[in-house]
């Protein structure tokens, strides 16, 4: 009986990190939006934020993929 409480614990767990993973994917996107309506209102600055907005997109990924390893994780290793 206790082994499926656990089971199904890590199965909610795993449901939250893949929740997570799409959050990930909106903030790339909020970023990418924000750079392209900066980029549109004041274009001879956008060269000096092209690299900000690759960091910006770099940190969201690595959440995303921090959320797809706990997911793994709680569903192989728990």
């Amino acid at each position: 009986m206790e082994g499926n409480v656990v089971q199904m614990g890590a199965y909610i767990g795993a449901g939250f990190a893949a929740f997570g993973m799409g959050l990930a994917a909106i903030g790339v996107g909020n970023i990418v939006g924000s750079f392209l309506s900066s980029a549109l209102t004041l274009p001879h600055r956008s060269g000096e934020q092209n690299a900000n907005m690759f960091v910006g997109i770099a940190f969201a990924e690595a959440l995303g993929i921090f959320a797809f390893l706990v997911a793994l994780l709680l569903l192989f290793v728990v």
